[in-house]
């Protein structure tokens, strides 16, 4: 996909919007039509960007719309670093800390072992923004996140709707989480109060599949055999994310069981949307969930950090920033399919 300065400048501010925000926008624009940012001592402007490996759908979105936003600005001396697991990210960071960047933008790979590093950043007086999953401890300077709790409550709610009309409000489902993160308890936590509000609805299976299409075949498979059918069979899989999606529907169509269930993921990939406008009876739906959020939280530390002086700008800064979901359906999968999308 080719994509100007401009059409990308306008996507960002299209995330920006979204997540209640104009004016870093707005600072950081200009810097890119004027002189290079730098500090008050004239020294360049170093900013790390950590984002996990590109090893499905959303996170290959995630590096591709990372390297986008930071195509943008020449002036600023970027260090990127995609990292397959914690221990490796936990590495880059130490190295962009060893370099001495001025900011970062970290997406973690897991919640919990990234705490202690950006908390040790964050006391050195770095500049931390923090995108999508969250530190366990409040040590980041801007936190930008999706809705992960309206994600949940959504879908789910979605699903309890839908069986209502359907089947008389009973459903057997089956829970598939992601990688262990404050994106997934937020998401699974959420599902699950919809789930248990409604006693029609009977959660017969839960697994990890680590957002991965891969493992989420391997264990669809899994639960495919504990619920064989009829009256031990599955309603409708509850996946927390389209690539998870599409590893369920690989798996219940080797089983020969496509006619017995549906399956309800999430992040808006172009696949599974295109698939949701044309009705297709195994995706009636889809949450979003963008990617280029990692561009946002860039976008956000050349804004602060433009100037050399922190302190002007971060007192009118919200700390928390939170993008909505929105709900997918054939009635409006038109707006949310982009077939030159990465995602």
């Amino acid at each position: 996909m080719s994509i100007t300065r401009r059409q990308t400048l306008t996507a960002l501010a299209g995330s920006l919007a979204a997540a209640g925000v104009t004016a870093p926008l707005t600072a950081a624009s200009q810097a890119t039509s004027g002189g290079a940012p730098a500090s008050n001592s004239g020294k360049r402007v170093s900013i790390g960007v950590s984002v996990p490996a590109a090893d499905h759908g959303w996170t290959a979105g995630v590096v591709w719309w990372a390297k986008q936003a930071m195509a943008l600005y020449p002036q600023i001396d970027w260090t990127f670093a995609a990292a397959a697991n914690p221990e490796k990210q936990i590495a880059d960071i130490e190295t962009m800390l060893a370099k001495g960047v001025d900011g970062l933008v970290i997406l973690a790979t897991e919640s919990a072992p990234l705490t202690p590093v950006a908390k040790q950043a964050a006391q050195a007086g770095v500049l931390i923004v923090n995108v999508d999953r969250g530190f366990l401890e409040p040590v980041a300077d801007i936190f930008l996140e999706g809705d992960n709790k309206a994600f949940g409550r959504t879908s789910a709610q979605f699903i309890v709707d839908r069986v209502k009309k359907e089947k008389g409000g009973k459903a057997r489902i089956v829970i598939l989480e992601g990688i262990p993160c404050t994106v997934n308890s937020d998401r699974v936590n959420a599902a699950m109060e919809v789930f248990k509000a409604n006693p029609g609805i009977e959660v017969v299976g839960q697994a990890t599949g680590n957002w991965n299409r891969q493992k989420a075949l391997e264990v669809m498979e899994t639960l495919l055999v504990k619920n064989p059918g009829g009256a031990k069979g599955i309603d409708v899989v509850w996946a927390s994310d389209d690539d998870m999606a599409l590893g369920a529907e690989q798996a219940i169509k080797e089983a020969g069981r496509a006619k017995e269930m549906w399956i309800l993921g999430g992040a808006g990939m172009k696949d599974i949307v295109k698939r949701v406008g044309e009705k297709d009876p195994m995706f009636p739906a889809d949450i979003t969930y963008p990617p280029s959020m990692i561009a946002t939280g860039i976008q956000l530390a050349v804004g602060v950090l433009r100037d050399g002086n922190r302190t002007k700008i971060m007192p009118f800064m919200p700390k928390h920033m939170m993008i909505d979901v929105e709900l997918i359906t054939p009635e409006n999968a038109a707006q949310y399919y982009f077939a030159d999308s990465v995602y």
